[in-house]
């Protein structure tokens, strides 16, 4: 039986009311009250001349209105009360560095005294919030722990000749600015100035980037939320000010731990089912291959790479691996074989390049007199010499504008690193290529074990390039209840029509396939627009006659959870059983994807996955409050994450948004401003 503690932290007011004084004029660092909420009558026999009233939390001055405020009926100032009380007491604490973060949660930087570095110091980051009633009867405190972040021991001053571009965040006596956004007066203090070590800067100031190490984060994120809990919060000084539960940290009832059905691992493979994806494909074999064309494959490579392609790849796929690694023999099968589908290699159709920096150019010009052999489906292989951490390659875009053209052909393509060629354990690295090779050629490796329902499920996401000036590029992708793609279209995100037409394509396509659909699913990629992104959905199925469907919208934060966590405390890993799920506000829950399927289960160190964040909102309200409609949609979010043809290890996000956002990653690299349809029936993306 699990044992589920939260990071929330139950507390109490000191007293349950208190007087403010108030001002009608806005000012800085100022909380507002609205004048509807409490001051009908306030102050007696005065017209309300503004709409809000200001606090900064001192004693009263001339011109002030005083105000008695019981604090649960004035919820939103309260949070401002409470967050400027934690806000102080820790400003009081030498060396901290506290403050208000762009939600105006607290957010605390201690100094990680265990480690000394010559050039910086280390904090660890810790961030307070405050809230109401998401999962007790009361205020409650989330302590989330953020990390660690470095600031340059050198002040701006005695960083002479550097280009200011360049600083992000800064620490000014205490308190985290935005450098373009600090105020004038502030700059000018350069000696107070150190600069937060973004990795740019690292880069800059000869520091060595972090050390990215996968390890399991739950037990080492606990220990720092303990230490902070036991010597900040759980403490006579703290609790003068703030009432915390004498409890410490939430337990959740065992009545409130919830966990999706008892068969939702389960993935259909052709000769059987199987839980996990590496061991189901290899057993029983991928469910379909693609019999309807004959499959070949080609190479994309440089002259000089010929013979050892020939020496590795070509030889992987063609006879598998059959190699000693690290005193244990590996071996995987062949393409064929894995994929269960027959194929050749066109020797005939190889594209060689001679320069690296004229890819492109050369590959292009041989992709013009490229002539397809009739009922013949054909894959690329791109051997790309431009290492993938070489960003600043001039030809590194090469691989983007070679996919498009492809595309364009109806041809789908699969890069290969040439520096992983050589390794040792690229062994590793060929039952994700060959599941992706199956997915792209039209076949289905696995699916959904459940049964089809007359359900649409569409999926949204987003995508913006580092350093962009423009918006996000967003998808929307049909699938199946059983997880098979459908196809999918790609648009900016500032294009609701375009949505709203790309999903009354999928619904119609549907109504005319199997007649009704029960319902429509909509997994998005943030919280939904009412105005600007649904209504055009809703206004949409009105016009087509389908307006009494029901919409359901299930948001999946794409980013981990770390703001809310749970942990088992009954188990070593502090891992919770994958499947399991709380709630953690109206209509919120947090999903526990892994690979820990029974309180038994060990994990390797990559599959210890935070939580994702899931909300969901309907057009018939009675759905999002029915226990079993949330459980059949969270088990949709658990098990879609299971359809992802890219890899054979376990993913935490589902498809749904997963595949839109990796279109939207790429997308914004084509020259065209529209797919073409080949594109959007293919998962060329993987």
């Amino acid at each position: 039986m699990q044992e589920i503690q939260l990071n929330i932290i139950p507390f109490k007011p000191v007293v349950n009311n208190q007087t403010f004084a108030f001002y009608g004029e806005k000012q800085k660092g100022f909380a507002p009250i609205y004048w509807d909420k409490l001051f009908e009558s306030f102050p007696e026999g005065r017209e309300a001349k503004y709409k809000n009233y200001y606090s900064d939390f001192q004693p009263a001055r001339p011109g002030a209105i005083e105000k008695n405020i019981v604090f649960t009926e004035a919820i939103g100032f309260s949070f401002h009360y409470f967050r400027y009380i934690i806000l102080h007491y820790f400003k009081a604490i030498e060396e901290a560095i506290v403050f208000p973060n762009f939600t105006e949660d607290v957010e605390v930087w201690l100094e990680d005294t265990d480690v000394q570095y010559d050039q910086y110091r280390q904090y660890n980051k810790f961030t307070i919030k405050v809230q109401y009633k998401q999962v007790s009867e009361g205020f409650e405190m989330v302590l989330a722990y953020d990390g660690t972040s470095k600031v340059f021991k050198q002040s701006i001053a005695d960083i002479p000749d550097f280009d200011t571009d360049k600083y992000n965040l800064i620490n000014c006596n205490g308190t985290i600015y935005r450098y373009d956004k600090m105020p004038d007066d502030l700059k000018q203090q350069m000696e107070t100035l150190f600069p937060v070590l973004s990795n740019p800067l690292k880069k800059e100031f000869n520091i060595e980037p972090d050390e990215i190490v996968i390890e399991n984060r739950y037990k080492p994120y606990l220990k720092q939320l303990d230490w902070f809990y036991k010597t900040y919060l759980n403490t006579a000084a703290f609790k003068k000010l703030i009432n915390i539960s004498e409890d410490g940290f939430y337990k959740v009832p065992a009545n409130k731990v919830y966990r999706t059905s008892e068969n939702s691992n389960e993935l259909q493979f052709l000769e059987n089912t199987h839980i996990k994806l590496g061991l189901g494909i290899i057993l029983h074999k991928p469910l379909r291959a693609f019999t309807k064309n004959h499959i070949k494959l080609f190479f994309i490579y440089h002259k000089d790479d010929g013979e050892f392609i020939k020496e590795t790849f070509y030889e992987y796929i063609t006879n598998g691996w059959h190699k000693e690694v690290n005193n244990e023999m590996k071996h995987t099968k062949n393409l064929q074989k894995f994929i269960n589908q027959p194929l050749s290699i066109a020797k005939d159709k190889r594209i060689v390049f001679e320069n690296t920096d004229t890819i492109f150019e050369e590959v292009s010009a041989q992709l013009k007199n490229f002539v397809a052999a009739p009922n013949t489906t054909y894959v690329a292989i791109y051997i790309t010499p431009i290492p993938k951490t070489d960003k600043e390659h001039p030809q590194h875009n090469a691989y983007y504008k070679i996919k498009e053209q492809l595309l364009h052909k109806g041809i789908s393509s699969q890069v290969v690193y040439r520096e992983h060629l050589g390794r040792e354990d690229f062994y590793y690295f060929m039952p994700n290529i060959y599941v992706a090779l199956l997915a792209k050629i039209g076949g289905i490796p696995w699916r959904l074990a459940r049964v089809r329902e007359e359900e649409i499920i569409i999926g949204i996401g987003a995508f913006k390039p580092q350093g962009a000036t423009h918006r996000f590029l967003g998808s929307a992708f049909c699938f199946s209840n059983e997880g098979t793609f459908e196809g999918f279209d790609c648009f900016r995100d500032d294009e609701p029509i375009m949505l709203a037409g790309s999903i009354q394509n999928a619904v119609d396509r549907f109504i005319e396939k199997n007649k009704e659909a029960k319902r429509v699913i909509i997994h998005f990629y943030k919280e939904i627009s009412n105005k600007y992104e649904l209504q055009p959905i809703l206004d949409m199925l009105e016009s087509i006659g389908a307006r009494d469907i029901p919409v359901i919208v299930v948001t999946i934060n794409k980013t981990d959870s770390k703001e809310l966590l749970d942990f088992d405390m009954k188990s070593p890993g502090r891992m919770p059983v994958s499947g399991t799920y709380v709630k953690v506000g109206y209509n919120k829950y947090l999903l526990f994807n892994n690979t820990r399927y029974d309180e038994r289960a060990t994990l390797k160190p990559r599959d210890y996955h935070f939580p994702i964040k899931v909300s969901i909102k309907a057009t018939k309200e009675e759905l999002v409050e029915d226990g079993e409609v949330v459980r059949e949609l969270i088990d949709q979010v658990y098990q879609f994450s299971r359809m992802y043809w890219k890899s054979i290890s376990q993913q935490n996000l589902p498809v749904t948004t997963k595949y839109p956002e990796m279109v939207a990653e790429i997308y914004p690299h084509f020259q065209e401003d529209n797919l073409p349809d080949f594109g959007k029936s293919n998962l060329w993306f993987l």
